[in-house]
């Protein structure tokens, strides 16, 4: 049996993105984002497109920022990270990436201001998306620089708390930290239930920590920069 191959559109974050997809004789599904921004995803033979595109949907978040890291590595100066290049640019953790930021902004108020737009701009789709699969809403979301918590939710009045310093992360540490938080709008205490309902919502979330306590950007970034990103994704079918 060839392999069918379908043109599905995501759309999201006010973009349209096309996404190759493929049947091919595989178990799991296959997300790659290209190093030049295209998207391309294998799939079962038996899985229908109509799922493909759930599970599209259903990750947007990370191939969007995939996607923007493609576009700004193929279109800008990559200078030596921690080091100025000729011109006064010099990179900083955006995304889990190395960005440089432009001339002469190298303190960290800068940073940290650039962070809180970073999450501002970004926090809101992923609260909302998260808050509607787990059927719970916080009252009020805001975004801190904290030196010790990357979260924290006070659950008798719904507040939530996140830090801006997340951006300095690849996005899906920010889902977690979002998913966590929402727990424990369910479950106030880290009891058995709660570890229940954060592995039903968020599946890598003892993977997703243990990234959070590695610096923000893997000592192999710059090598891996040419490469493409790859999510490979073991779901049930209900999941999708």
């Amino acid at each position: 049996m060839s392999d069918t191959r379908l043109v599905l559109t995501l759309h999201a974050d006010g973009l349209e993105i096309p996404v190759e997809v493929t049947r091919k004789h595989v178990k799991n599904l296959n997300l790659r984002v290209r190093g030049d921004g295209s998207v391309a995803l294998s799939i079962p033979q038996r899985l229908s497109f109509t799922r493909a595109q759930a599970f599209l949907d259903c990750k947007a978040s990370w191939i969007i920022e995939r996607v923007r890291r493609a576009q700004m590595r193929n279109t800008r100066i990559s200078p030596t990270e921690g080091e100025s290049d000729g011109d006064g640019r010099t990179s900083y953790p955006l995304w889990g990436d190395l960005t440089p930021l432009g001339f002469d902004h190298g303190s960290q108020d800068f940073i940290d201001n650039l962070y809180r737009e970073e999450l501002g701009r970004v926090l809101p789709r992923i609260a909302a998306r998260l808050e509607r699969r787990m059927g719970v809403r916080a009252s009020r979301w805001s975004i801190r620089t904290m030196k010790t918590r990357w979260g924290s939710c006070t659950p008798s009045t719904g507040a939530i708390r996140i830090n801006a310093r997340l951006a300095a992360y690849p996005p899906e540490c920010l889902e977690f930290v979002v998913a966590h938080e929402l727990v424990h709008l369910l479950e106030p205490n880290h009891n058995a239930r709660f570890h229940a309902l954060l592995d039903e919502f968020c599946p890598d979330n003892r993977a997703l920590a243990r990234r959070l306590r590695q610096g923000p950007v893997s000592p192999d970034t710059e090598k891996r920069s040419d490469h493409d990103d790859e999510l490979e994704a073991k779901l049930p079918m209900a999941d999708l």
